[in-house]
């Protein structure tokens, strides 16, 4: 739980403390059925030559029912914090509280090709028939055009294929890979992080998961376990207040539509923790989606029921986004490495040893 199938640091491992009780994975894959898949793509170094590179990019796919569900939709709700950004199907979720099919975030030049290889992918592979029918995916982004040639358009349907076709259960790899290749959090290297937390809530226990594709912030804005630790930290020669997150919740709670949008709300307060702002040029863009009620959901021709959790026993899963988020985002950070890309820019990554210092002098760790 505290490292990576690759090995490498999680948030935990060096020695952040969080509240709440994670899942046995800590990941948004401790909901039963979710499924995530990574296309990473890195490639070339030096000067920018468009068309060509350097590449530091990729694709994520989120499943919420597994590639086996992609033809059964979940209820969902979505909120967006700063709108500077895009997630495309996003008008109907709102109209119908219904999320059909994968979820992909890439890079905003990409975005469009993500929705579009998706709804093929739906097709040819999905086992959704679309001959008398339409589909709207979700497809999400944040910019990576500080390490990437994102106007070369290196992702492609290929791509976004292989993000779909790798999806699975289980651990997951966090850091620079996915969609979150060449993203910058708080000036340092972002990209894609996961957490997750156990609720009780109406008398049952539910397990929710949060994954971030982490691309925004200023350094000194950073709070870590409540300490102001970006203030205390190397300016870099240039940065600034990159834009944007898109964070995705999943939970086997039963909940209605109106309730999952009161849950990706709770993700700006996540952020929050960890110092964020919401700037002008960011896009704060969340959905949040519940594997419970499965039947129901893609109930057509017929009265149906549903299980909800009331809203008056909502807080204990508030609580849980805002925890798992920050989580997500502080792993997203951690297990990450220094990156250069496109004209020798540099991203350095979190200084895990400086940070423990500076927790430990605002008494957040052993001394």
């Amino acid at each position: 739980m505290n490292h990576t199938p690759s090995g490498k640091p999680r948030a935990r491992a060096i020695g952040i403390p969080f509240d709440g009780v994670p899942g046995a994975l800590n990941a948004i894959t401790d909901v039963a059925g979710v499924e995530v898949g990574y296309c990473t793509m890195i490639s070339g170094e030096g000067p920018l030559v468009v068309g060509q590179g350097p590449v530091r990019t990729g694709v994520t796919a989120i499943f919420p029912r597994g590639k086996a569900g992609a033809a059964m939709p979940v209820f969902a709700g979505g909120h967006s914090l700063n709108g500077n950004g895009e997630m495309t199907g996003f008008v109907w979720i709102e109209e119908s509280g219904l999320l059909g099919g994968p979820i992909t975030i890439t890079n905003t030049h990409s975005c469009g090709i993500a929705r579009d290889a998706t709804l093929r992918w739906l097709v040819e592979r999905g086992g959704v028939d679309l001959s008398a029918a339409w589909a709207l995916p979700v497809a999400a982004e944040t910019y990576d055009g500080k390490l990437n040639d994102i106007n070369g358009f290196h992702v492609g349907e290929a791509q976004v294929f292989e993000a779909l076709d790798s999806a699975r259960p289980g651990p997951m790899e966090e850091g620079s890979v996915g969609g979150g290749t060449g993203m910058i959090c708080y000036e340092f290297k972002g990209g894609s992080g996961t957490a997750s937390r156990r609720a009780e809530a109406a008398g049952k226990s539910f397990t929710l998961g949060v994954f971030v594709q982490a691309n925004f912030g200023a350094r000194e804005q950073l709070l870590i376990a409540g300490v102001p630790v970006g203030r205390h930290l190397p300016k870099p020669g240039s940065g600034g207040d990159q834009g944007s997150i898109i964070g995705i919740v999943a939970t086997d709670a039963p909940l209605l539509p109106h309730q999952l949008k009161r849950l990706a709300r709770r993700c700006g307060l996540g952020i929050g923790r960890s110092g964020a702002i919401a700037s002008h040029t960011s896009g704060d863009i969340f959905m949040a989606f519940s594997t419970a009620n499965a039947a129901s959901a893609a109930a057509v021709g017929a009265v149906s029921r549903v299980d909800f959790v009331p809203d008056a026993d909502l807080t204990p899963l508030f609580e849980a986004v805002i925890q798992a988020t920050d989580e997500a985002i502080l792993n997203a950070l951690a297990a990450n490495q220094t990156m250069t890309g496109i004209n020798g820019v540099t991203v350095e990554a979190l200084p895990h040893a400086a940070v423990g210092e500076i927790l430990k002098q605002h008494g957040r760790l052993p001394g």
